[in-house]
């Protein structure tokens, strides 16, 4: 069983900047392809960035050149940096681990509200 837990959501004013986290527990981390989700009020979930073992990232397109996904398999996190956040980014973010079995796992989420 895979634990993941999120943190570092809050209120940042457009234009600004957050670095979400997400420690893993169980299993093996390093094997895992790692992803950021957001799910925005009345939305659906909708993929934001992926960061495989071999460290190949993909990013939705309204992310790209503003955010960065990393990993530190040593820490067994992952983090997406946010730059340049606009008002449309609020959402909740969860953090999501599949494995080599394609088993998914995901946190309970982190809310990012952007907005002056």
């Amino acid at each position: 069983q895979v634990q993941l837990v999120e943190s570092g959501g809050g209120l940042v004013q457009p234009g600004g900047s957050l670095r979400l986290s997400c420690a893993a527990s169980g299993g093996i981390f390093s094997l895992y392809t790692m992803g950021w989700y957001r799910q925005a009020p009345g939305n659906q979930r909708e993929l934001v960035a992926l960061i495989s073992s071999s460290g190949s990232k993909n990013y939705a397109d309204s992310v790209k050149g503003r955010f960065t996904i990393s990993r530190d398999n040593a820490k067994n996190t992952v983090y997406l940096q946010m730059n340049s956040l606009k008002p449309e980014d609020t959402a909740v973010y969860y953090c999501n681990a599949r494995t080599i079995r394609d088993v998914t796992y995901w946190g309970k989420g982190t809310l990012v509200t952007v907005s002056s």
